[in-house]
């Protein structure tokens, strides 16, 4: 097992300037010092080696990119899991858009998938997806951010309490929250796809 002493902070903001006018010494000893802290936030959020394993990769790749916008009022190493945290977010989008829904934890409407479904059963999936992808998507980040690890990523609480930094009071609470606000997205977007299709048969149109 290797250890790594703390920087000094001097030193760190020291290197981490020097990083970002592209010193060659001073971005290696980046990557070497904080890639295994963002491997393991990717790894919690993601929980597969491989796909944790390229999300580190594209993580220092986009803080080495951004080292001139660190502006020192935090830690560097929040600054840097924030951004492995959101290219995992990134992840868990692109996955979503192959996800069974999760509609079935907020209305009734959503049937488990059956082998073999007709035509209709599929189209009327894709539906429930993409209504689930907007609702999701119209949360604000926190609430979007827990809902997909505990629901898409299956984290438990402490896991995801790990992840964010947060006690898991705030994590339990945050998540609760945000399946009342997932609910009320959905009830919306529902309501918003019946008035149309009332609207079209009222005027001929095609629904």
């Amino acid at each position: 097992m290797t250890l790594h002493l703390h920087e000094h902070p001097d030193r760190e903001m020291d290197r981490i300037a020097a990083a970002a006018q592209g010193d060659a010494l001073a971005r290696d000893w980046l990557v070497r010092t904080y890639t295994p802290a963002i491997y393991r936030c990717c790894l919690a959020m993601l929980k597969e080696e491989g796909a944790a394993r390229d999300a580190t990769q594209d993580s220092l790749i986009k803080a080495l990119r951004a080292l001139q916008s660190f502006d020192g009022r935090g830690r560097f190493q929040g600054w840097l899991l924030t951004i492995a945290r959101n290219t995992c977010r990134s992840e868990f989008r692109r996955r979503r858009v192959h996800a069974t829904p999760m509609g079935e934890d907020f209305t009734d409407t959503i049937a488990d998938p059956r082998p073999g479904p007709d035509p209709i059963e599929r189209l009327h999936s894709e539906q429930v997806a993409d209504r689930m992808h907007l609702a999701l998507d119209s949360l604000p980040p926190a609430y979007r951010e827990v809902i997909e690890l505990y629901h898409y990523q299956n984290l438990k609480y402490r896991e995801i309490a790990d992840v964010l930094a947060l006690p898991m009071g705030t994590v339990m609470n945050r998540i609760f929250r945000a399946r009342r606000k997932l609910k009320d997205a959905w009830e919306a977007l529902e309501a918003a796809d019946a008035s149309e299709v009332t609207q079209a048969r009222s005027t001929g149109s095609p629904a």
